[in-house]
């Protein structure tokens, strides 16, 4: 392939493009792991529970991906601008290893939303919540982790249970055990509050007065930003691994054409 061919400088020209449009990708989707992983809604507490918060994992991976995929933009840039087969040589193997990882992230992501379902958070919220008696230091810290994730989860999003207080009664839980049904039917947090952050009325609350309790469920509050943020990291990586497929197969054809 003859270097002053026209052809082959529009052809250098579309696989630089096509680089930058990986390395802003990259950064794209380095940025968007970190904020997953930063549990802004403050919901690892309840995936951690469940001893499988596989879906952190692959933000972990999409962080690496993501600066891998920005520095072999540029290791691919260059090697296109010097028509350099070493360089790009070690850019399409290195490339390959990062497209499997991003691959594996992106189909950890996907198949993990089908694990959040309702009966998941509900069997670990009678189980965990406000629980006392607890087996080792492990099973404290996360029943701690749970109890305070719930506590919030129901205050901030003005919810109770994952279906809705009938939760607290219709099922046998660690809270009903420590806590009788005059007293507290639901949490406190269940209840409507004021300004102060204390019942409006508890008395109401605790009879189930409309007005002076919240009879949603928390579910959408804890399903909708994981779905969300999984939904994200699943299907941009799939796009940019897309993307990525062509601008390899044509550094493969320009590396197969260059001459020593």
């Amino acid at each position: 392939m003859s270097k002053d061919d026209n052809s082959v400088h529009i052809f250098q020209g579309l696989l630089i493009l096509g680089n930058v449009v990986i390395g802003m990708c990259g950064i794209a989707l380095t940025a968007e792991c970190i904020f997953f992983v930063s549990d802004p809604h403050g919901l690892y507490p309840l995936l951690e529970a469940t001893e499988n918060d596989d879906i952190y994992a692959a933000a972990w991976i999409g962080i690496f991906v993501g600066f891998a995929l920005f520095s072999l933009s540029v290791l691919g840039i260059t090697g296109v601008i010097k028509s350099n087969k070493t360089l790009l040589l070690v850019y399409i193997i290195l490339m390959l290893i990062t497209y499997a990882f991003e691959m594996a992230s992106c189909i950890t992501a996907a198949t993990h939303q089908d694990f959040l379902t309702p009966n998941l958070f509900l069997k670990q919220m009678l189980e965990r919540y406000q629980k006392m008696e607890t087996d080792n230091n492990n099973d404290k810290w996360m029943s701690e982790g749970v109890t305070k994730t719930w506590n919030n989860l129901m205050l901030q999003n003005h919810c109770c249970g994952v279906h809705g207080p009938s939760d607290w009664q219709k099922y046998a839980s660690a809270f009903r055990s420590s806590y009788n049904d005059a007293d507290y039917p639901w949490p406190h947090q269940c209840c409507v509050m004021d300004a102060r952050g204390s019942p409006v009325n508890l008395d109401g609350c605790k009879l189930g007065v409309p007005g002076y309790y919240n009879s949603n469920g928390c579910y959408d509050a804890i399903s909708g930003p994981m779905n969300r943020q999984a939904w994200g990291v699943a299907w941009f990586g799939f796009a940019i691994l897309c993307w990525t497929f062509w601008v390899l197969l044509g550094t493969m054809f320009y590396w197969s054409r260059i001459e020593y």
